[in-house]
């Protein structure tokens, strides 16, 4: 059976590092490389001709760096999931990176192996978070004092059922499927729970849970 494979973007401006990705992800038949970029400008125009599934985005470029080149494509309405690939574990950037809307954050030091395994998941509509980071991010988000008063009793039943799903890293249309229920509805159930957790993103919700042990 032919698979058709996860189409990626690759932006980054160290030309040495974007190859070592590309031929690490092309041993995988159901990954392809279709566009690299050194600059977040160029990959704003490369997405918007080449509609990658993935892109991952290197945090620490020049002119305009990786929150600023996720905030440019989901204004410029590019449908695709936005990975940030760095070296930084800094709290302050993987919150900056999420809430400008990217859909995970990994570490350039991650062990080569759970790279495809970690874009293979982000495609399906999966969170990720690189190893040890999520510790980072629940400490940023207990320093910007979301509604620690929530608890489970607080929710409703959907909207349990809807975070215990979000924990597991499943996708809005996974949940749906699991709940019989409608994308939108999930959605309007999220903005819900994003509303009363005072958080910015789903990954934000997930960590917090987690943290606060609001999963059941």
């Amino acid at each position: 059976m032919n698979i058709t494979p996860t189409r990626i973007l690759l932006i980054d401006d160290h030309a040495l590092f974007r190859k070592g990705v590309a031929q690490l992800v092309g041993m995988d038949p159901e990954l392809e490389i279709v566009g690299e970029a050194g600059s977040g400008r160029e990959g704003l125009a490369l997405a918007q001709t080449l509609h990658p599934d993935v892109i991952l985005i290197d945090l620490n470029m020049k002119e305009m760096d990786g929150v600023e080149t996720v905030r440019a494509m989901k204004a410029a309405s590019i449908e695709a999931r936005f990975i940030m690939l760095t070296v930084s574990d800094s709290e302050d950037d993987v919150v900056a990176a999420l809430r400008a809307g990217a859909h995970g954050y990994l570490l350039k030091d991650m062990e080569p192996e759970d790279l495809c395994a970690t874009i293979k998941k982000a495609a399906r509509g999966g969170m990720v978070l690189g190893a040890n980071l999520a510790d980072n991010l629940a400490r940023a988000l207990v320093d910007d004092k979301p509604q620690a008063g929530v608890t489970p009793s607080g929710l409703t039943k959907r909207e349990q059922e809807i975070l215990n799903h979000l924990c597991a890293g499943m996708s809005n249309k996974a949940i749906a499927r699991e709940l019989n229920i409608s994308d939108s509805t999930v959605k309007v159930h999220i903005k819900h729970l994003l509303r009363k957790f005072n958080l910015k993103s789903r990954l934000e919700i997930a960590v917090w849970a987690h943290g606060h042990n609001l999963q059941k």
